[in-house]
């Protein structure tokens, strides 16, 4: 059997080793890119699953899968490619202020919910803060929440890891390739079935596509007269240095708090983000300096010894955002037998990346036909 994947984020490199784990595929990776460009590349791969306020349903048991499989992913990537994938096992620690949002009881309501679905998290108060993470200091935050089984990890290498690997097993890696047509005809379920795509290489032909291409899933669904309609969301960060771990150097978990993470990359180095910048008119959405300033003084807010740090770095890429319905968007094309959306993930690609490429396996070959 045949299969295609268009689009090697972080989305498409995952569902191309999910696949390659099972006999008797051919698996074919187009991108007009090289890998983990686009949303992946500017991604901080803070993975928030137990400390997420999603709590049942679809939403929920995909961030509950990732998270689980995240633990043996990494360390099997590790192995079978020998890169080091930088993954941090030291928790979220997400900061609690009086403006927070969801308030006190929310979070109490979280811990107790959580704690039957048989994850941990903690309320800390402000004492035990300052006790553990001496760097933040703030008088407006009453508290935290730690979350020991989150994680935050390095989209780039996770991606390149996941392509070496899916390559070690067999599958055709295609970089520099644009699909430009698609070519369907009726089947005998009167849905369309895409036969072949023609791109940049010549024609390409398999049993299933999968359209795994963020942004550029929209222009591709309108080949095929089945628009999705994806918009970009811009994300700004940046890499701070102050050259030294903050707080206790044993303790560097992910700080998120009023939707800024501070995020230890190691050698006392910092990512900080993200903004979140809508388009304006069209769909152009010029970087606003001013609102990344704001992140980095929220950033100093919460760890004033950030205010020394040295920025090596400001990078900005576009999250790719369903209109109209829920992110994400997995499932088939609306009036094809054999084309499936593993996109849209908006802000969670690389959080719900496992998981997603469990759900196409799961479409592709059902569990009871297993061999």
């Amino acid at each position: 059997m045949n299969v295609v994947i268009i689009g090697c984020g972080v989305v498409g490199a995952a569902i191309a080793y999910e696949l390659s784990q099972v006999k008797g595929l051919k698996i074919t990776v187009c991108d007009r890119q090289p890998p983990a460009q686009a949303s992946t590349g500017a991604a901080l791969g803070v993975l928030m699953g137990a400390i997420s306020q999603k709590i049942k349903g679809k939403a929920w048991q995909m961030r509950q899968t990732s998270i689980q499989r995240y633990e043996t992913l990494i360390p099997e990537l590790e192995a079978l490619t020998g890169r080091k994938i930088p993954f941090n096992r030291q928790g979220i620690l997400m900061l609690l202020s009086d403006s927070s949002p969801d308030g006190i009881s929310a979070w109490e309501k979280l811990i107790e919910i959580r704690h039957t679905q048989g994850w941990h998290l903690e309320r800390w108060d402000t004492a035990k803060l300052q006790n553990i993470c001496p760097q933040i200091n703030n008088e407006k935050i009453t508290g935290a929440v730690y979350s020991p089984q989150d994680r935050q990890l390095d989209p780039i290498a996770l991606t390149l890891a996941l392509v070496e690997a899916a390559q070690q097993n067999g599958v055709t890696f295609k970089f520099g390739v644009t699909v430009l047509d698609a070519q369907a005809s009726p089947d005998e379920s009167s849905l369309q079935f895409c036969n072949q795509l023609e791109t940049t290489e010549g024609k390409i032909a398999a049993d299933w596509f999968v359209i795994a291409a963020g942004l550029g899933s929209t222009p591709l669904t309108a080949k095929l007269n089945q628009i999705i309609d994806i918009r970009p969301v811009l994300g700004q960060a940046l890499q701070m240095q102050v050259g030294h771990p903050l707080g206790n150097p044993d303790f560097q978990p992910a700080i998120t708090g009023n939707d800024v993470h501070i995020v230890p990359v190691g050698g006392g180095d910092y990512w900080v983000g993200a903004t979140v910048e809508f388009p304006s008119n069209g769909d152009e959405i010029p970087p606003n300096k001013e609102l990344l300033e704001s992140v980095r003084k929220q950033a100093i807010a919460f760890c004033p010894e950030l205010a020394t740090a040295t920025i090596l770095r400001s990078w900005s890429g576009l999250r790719p955002r369903p209109e109209g319905r829920p992110a994400p968007v997995i499932g088939k094309l609306p009036g094809f037998s054999n084309i499936l959306l593993a996109t849209g993930h908006y802000r969670n690609g690389v959080l719900l990346a496992p998981a997603t490429a469990y759900a196409i396996r799961e479409m592709i070959i059902p569990q009871g036909v297993r061999g």
